[in-house]
């Protein structure tokens, strides 16, 4: 079994993008340091308990990683992010800095 297939049977979207605005929506309300280090922690709950509650409350282990798996990828989706857009925003600042010295 590779990762691909661990994550096509526990990657749930819908907890993808529920924790994603809701790890967004904490770090840009909540400034302070001493919330943003637990973000994944949250999300890891949060997945378990919507992946919980999507299946009628029944706990079983597979459940359990679907939630913690679908939690914590909303964490790398975000620092994915992140990164893409620092960097095209310094490509460019790099393009616009060029630019100026043509002028």
């Amino acid at each position: 079994m590779n990762l691909f297939e661990i994550l096509k049977d526990y990657l749930i979207v819908t907890i993808v993008l529920i924790c994603l605005v809701v790890g967004y929506i904490l770090k840009n309300i909540v400034t302070t340091d001493k919330i943003n280090k637990f973000i994944p922690l949250i999300m890891a709950v949060l997945g378990v308990v919507l992946s919980l509650w999507m299946h009628a409350w029944k706990f079983t282990p597979d459940i359990l990683l679907a939630g913690l798996i679908s939690g914590l990828a909303s964490s790398g989706v975000y620092d994915g992010f992140k990164g893409i857009k620092e960097y095209f925003g310094d490509i460019k600042d790099k393009f616009i800095s060029n630019e100026k010295r043509n002028e």
